[in-house]
């Protein structure tokens, strides 16, 4: 039966429309979706016609307006020389001067005509023609804008993503008003057919990127693609690896900065997430809230983020391999207090830190499966009586209660969740490893995770630069934020166009006397100078008279 629809699906429109009517009846079956709208052009010569679209993705107000209205009532004022049939001259006629449609194309196969049909547009067949009129009348039911919610900010835009492709384009076209901004367009999944953007800045980025993403999206052969996740997974350098080496994000602004910084931008329809390419670790720590602040708020909060990512991934591990295989390292004050705690305590500190590791993301997990009006409380109320009555029982120290805590609020402090999430899988071999093998263990794997995030690769650059390779002019936006009017240049991976704005930007007070305005002082100038010239005038008449008495 699939072997028979796929035939039919590659024959071309016949200028029979019976013959086309029940070769797309035969595809589509008993679709209660798919509507048929039969009607009659009264042109040189009466022809049937018919027109197919998907209920629920359609305008239907477009359809009746620019569309079925023209062809049926209008349609006495096309004339064709020829009267005995319907030919090609007529077809652009009508497309040219009848349909009112802004976006219409012709086909020439029933899977071309399928495909828009199913993509939310019309489909127009009349007898005679052997080829068919694609009508743009999408007008499903859409999310409106609202605020990225795995992105908040303090200060900054509120806008973010919707699950509509040509919404989040127009989003950042808002904000870039630049004809050098690049939009390709190409359809990945065999049966899904989803539409997937590439944007980029033509002039900024490089070609070898925009080429490389253009191929590996080409080589993505799956059947359904229902999320922004699907691409990630399949066009990564380092699929194994639990760090991601694409950015995904929320927010319009980001992706618009992206591309001003020589990055592509990949839409896929059906998502609020946008993904990035090429990507650094380093950009994962970065907020939004960065650039809006001043330069000495954002490099503030931006080192308190990387003290947060370094409490997430080592305080735990820390914790133990101390506790457990050098106690001598802690103050014998806090050594006597931490064994206090843990005298009632029957398991090692390993045992403990791993099940309130485990119970604490068993409670991050069911607050974000719960419904939201009620997740917060429990999430807040479960850890809050889960850890009291473990202590009050003897099962666990307070002090290991005290560190997981720590760790998690340092976890939530991370702006990417991709990156969060991958610290938490990386901690549970780092404590294994500290709590077998000690300070050994700890560095041991601690190198080798170091070794494994240098050696990764995002599209052909390294993942640690502009550290790791070290790029000197490009330190200014790594571990602080520095002022705008110090960020001339553009990153070194862009070539073409590397300045950013012109020096000499810096604001300075004006440099007018103290107490005296810039119009008092032109004024106060003016002055002066009437004075010198009537000085100088009168100097030249005494100068004469003394001449002329001389002369006497």
């Amino acid at each position: 039966m699939q072997d028979k629809i796929n035939d039919l699906l590659q024959l071309p429109i016949e200028r029979s429309l019976k013959k086309n009517i029940e070769i797309i009846e035969q595809i589509i079956e008993n679709n209660v979706d798919i509507v048929k709208r039969e009607f009659v052009f009264h042109g040189p010569i009466d022809i049937s016609g018919v027109v197919f679209y998907t209920d629920g993705l359609v305008n239907v107000q477009l359809i009746d307006s620019e569309i079925l209205k023209p062809l049926m009532i209008y349609s006495s004022q096309i004339r064709e020389q020829d009267n005995t049939q319907v030919t090609h001259f007529l077809a652009e006629n009508i497309k040219n001067h009848l349909i009112l449609n802004t976006a219409v194309k012709f086909v020439t196969k029933i899977s071309d005509a399928l495909e828009n049909i199913l993509s939310g547009d019309t489909l127009v067949l009349l007898d005679f023609c052997d080829q068919g009129f694609i009508a743009s009348t999408k007008g499903w039911d859409a999310r409106s804008v609202g605020e990225a919610e795995t992105e908040t900010v303090v200060r900054g835009p509120r806008d973010g993503f919707t699950e509509s492709i040509r919404t989040n384009t127009a989003l950042v076209r808002r904000r870039i008003r630049d004809p050098y901004l690049r939009m390709e367009a190409m359809k990945i999944g065999e049966k899904s057919k989803t539409d997937v953007h590439i944007a980029y800045v033509k002039g900024i980025v490089k070609d070898g990127i925009v080429n490389e993403v253009r191929e590996r999206l080409q080589k993505i052969k799956i059947d359904l693609v229902l999320e922004s996740g699907y691409i990630e997974e399949l066009i990564r350098d380092a699929p194994n690896s639990p760090f991601s080496t694409i950015q995904s994000t929320e927010r319009p602004d980001k992706v618009a900065a992206a591309l001003y910084e020589g990055r592509v931008a990949i839409f896929v329809d059906n998502t609020p997430f946008v993904l990035l390419v090429p990507t650094f670790f380093w950009q994962y720590i970065q907020a939004s809230d960065d650039y809006y602040s001043s330069f000495w708020t954002g490099s503030f909060f931006r080192l308190i983020r990387y003290i947060a990512f370094l409490i997430s991934l080592t305080l735990p591990s820390l914790y133990v391999l101390i506790v457990s295989f050098h106690q001598e390292m802690i103050p014998t004050t806090l050594a006597l207090t931490i064994a206090a705690g843990r005298d009632v305590s029957p398991f090692p500190a390993l045992i403990e830190a791993l099940v309130m590791e485990i119970s604490f993301e068993l409670i991050r997990e069911a607050g974000l499966r719960i419904p939201k009006p009620i997740g917060q409380t429990v999430s807040i109320i479960g850890s809050l009586v889960i850890g009291q009555a473990a202590v009050q029982a003897g099962f666990v120290s307070p002090s290991i209660l005290i560190i997981v805590a720590i760790t998690g609020i340092s976890s939530f402090a991370i702006p990417n969740y991709a990156t969060s999430f991958a610290l938490r899988l990386v901690r549970f071999p780092l404590l294994i490893a500290s709590g077998t093998l000690g300070l050994m263990g700890f560095g041991a794997v601690f190198v080798m995770i170091t070794i494994h995030v240098l050696s990764l690769r995002s599209f052909g650059e390294p993942y640690t630069a502009p550290l790791f390779p070290l790029k000197p002019s490009d330190q200014k936006d790594i571990i602080i934020r520095a002022p705008w009017w110090k960020m001339q240049k553009r990153p070194q991976m862009v070539d073409d166009n590397p300045n950013r704005s012109e020096s000499g930007i810096k604001p300075e007070p004006p440099k007018a006397n103290s107490g005296e305005s810039d119009t008092d002082k032109k004024s106060n100038d003016n002055k002066n100078n009437d004075n010198n010239k009537n000085n100088q005038s009168n100097e030249k008449g005494r100068k004469v008279k003394q001449k002329r008495t001389w002369r006497k």
